[in-house]
């Protein structure tokens, strides 16, 4: 998780907490893995992948602290998995929209 950075409890818990909103928006989650590191000039990365079901979310950020890489990230994962969600609603309902154009009803029907 953490690699080349020494980091303390309240750090670790804030991560972990900021991490823990993507499971109020993705519910089947298989796994989620953080990493963070401090680079050369002194900057701080996080990377978070999260791997659904069908699917992979990834994102990576560069900033000042630990805490600001990780709060960027976290909003760009949900942005990714909200887009996801709203294209698959969109391919849902069209898809309805399609076959109710194609349904032929008979005259004599009652409703």
């Amino acid at each position: 998780m953490f690699k080349k950075v020494k980091v303390d409890e309240r750090t670790r818990e804030y991560v972990e907490k900021r991490v823990g909103k993507i499971g109020k928006v993705l519910k089947k989650i298989l796994q989620c893995e953080v990493e963070i590191d401090m680079d050369k000039k002194g900057k701080f990365r996080a990377e978070i992948m999260v791997q659904a079901p069908r699917k992979l979310y990834r994102s990576e950020e560069i900033s000042e602290s630990i805490e600001g890489a990780v709060d960027v990230a976290v909003e760009e994962i949900i942005g990714q998995i909200s887009k996801s969600k709203d294209r698959l609603k969109e391919l849902r309902e069209r898809g309805a929209r399609s076959i109710k154009k194609r349904v032929v009803l008979d005259k004599n029907a009652r409703f």
